[in-house]
């Protein structure tokens, strides 16, 4: 992949974020996990589930993953995949820091891929383990530039400043491409049967990965969402919307992952459900 052309905008200076994950009100444990992270050319540092940083000389990466396989292993997977970010995040610094763009593109298809290959020797050789798997949908953003990597049906959103809502992840499953296509609506594809069934993932059976890789040039008073297929599966795209932009006056002291979580778990909670909503600040 080129380099991208840079925004035009002035590069955002600071972020400010929210993470919160629940289990939903059926199954007995939850298989999602989330991850904030703040990084330079030397170090890595864990952050909170609420903050907000500067973005001068430090980058940031925020990462959802929701993990499948049997008893705990689907836990354990989604651990793995977060846990395995930290790795690389140093060198990525040093590249981003000496201009070198097109660089995010091998940095996170190596990343990805080594989280793949661990899950898959985990599973072939621990029975326990055996086709255990995890999505991942990861955020990395510099001053200027969100890069993105994703595999699976977590997903990212962008509320750009002017209004709207897009979703920059592609769903890694037959439905989903229906839904590129055009040849299945959202409520078609919300109810579809195949719904949950995904061509691809981190681990599991899948012997190779082709990670959704790209870029979204970012300025002051954008947002991004990344979540768990169980939020999207409690909450119309209109509505994460509304409830991230324009909160009504008894909502607006809760940070706005927990307000999408919140209102996510009491319309389905069928499954583990998880956001983290990042924010660029207008000056």
């Amino acid at each position: 992949m080129d380099a991208p052309t840079p925004p035009a905008a002035t590069p955002s200076t600071s972020l400010r974020w929210s993470g919160i994950t629940d289990r939903g009100r059926f199954r007995p444990n939850n298989e999602d996990s989330f991850l904030a992270l703040s990084f330079d050319g030397h170090e890595v540092r864990y952050l909170g589930k609420t903050g907000s940083a500067s973005l001068a000389g430090t980058d940031f990466v925020f990462a959802v993953s929701d993990g499948m396989g049997g008893a705990k292993s689907g836990e354990f997977a989604s651990r793995i995949a977060v846990d395995r970010i930290t790795k690389l995040l140093p060198r990525a610094f040093r590249l981003s820091a000496a201009g070198m763009s097109s660089g995010f593109t091998d940095v996170l298809f190596e990343l990805f891929t080594s989280i793949h290959t661990d899950l898959r020797n985990l599973g072939s050789s621990y029975e326990e383990c055996a086709g255990m798997g995890a999505t991942l949908s990861l955020g990395w953003f510099t001053p200027e530039w969100m890069y993105f990597a994703h595999v699976g049906d977590s997903r990212i959103y962008f509320l750009p400043c002017a209004g709207g809502l897009t979703q920059v992840t592609h769903d890694h499953s037959h439905v989903g491409w229906l839904r590129r296509q055009g040849q299945l609506n959202e409520r078609q594809a919300r109810e579809h049967p195949l719904r949950n069934a995904l061509n691809q993932a981190l681990g599991a059976s899948n012997q190779f990965l082709e990670p959704h890789i790209g870029a979204v040039g970012h300025q002051p008073g954008d947002r991004f969402l990344i979540c768990s297929d169980g939020l999207v599966d409690g909450l119309w795209d209109h509505r994460l919307e509304s409830l991230i932009r324009s909160p009504s006056p008894e909502e607006s002291g809760s940070t706005s992952a927990q307000r999408l979580v919140n209102e996510a778990v009491q319309n389905s909670g069928r499954d583990n459900t998880t956001a983290l909503v990042i924010e660029l600040p207008a000056s």
